[in-house]
C-alpha cells in the first residue's frame, strides 16, 4: 500500500501536500527538486516530513516551475 493511499485511508494530512501535489502534477520528481536546492533526495524527503515555512515553500514551487520549463 502506498504512502498516498495510507494517508487518504486514515484521513490525515499529509505535509507539504502543495509541493508534493505540484510536483506530482507537473511530472517532477523530488530528487529534482533536491538537485536544485543542493541537498541529497534523502535529505529533501525527510525535510517535506514537517511543514516547511511559507518562504521555504514558495522557493519550492518556484524550483518546479524553473524544472518545468527546463523539460518543455
Amino acid at each position: 500500500m502506498s504512502l498516498y493511499s495510507q494517508i487518504e485511508r486514515t484521513g490525515e494530512k499529509m505535509k507539504n501536500s502543495q509541493i508534493r501535489n505540484k510536483a506530482k502534477q507537473s511530472n517532477i520528481h523530488l530528487w529534482q527538486i533536491a538537485n536544485k536546492l543542493g541537498i541529497t533526495d534523502s535529505t529533501f524527503s525527510k525535510k517535506l516530513r514537517f511543514e516547511l515555512s511559507e518562504d521555504e515553500t514558495k522557493k519550492i514551487l518556484d524550483i518546479i516551475d524553473e524544472l518545468v520549463k527546463e523539460n518543455k
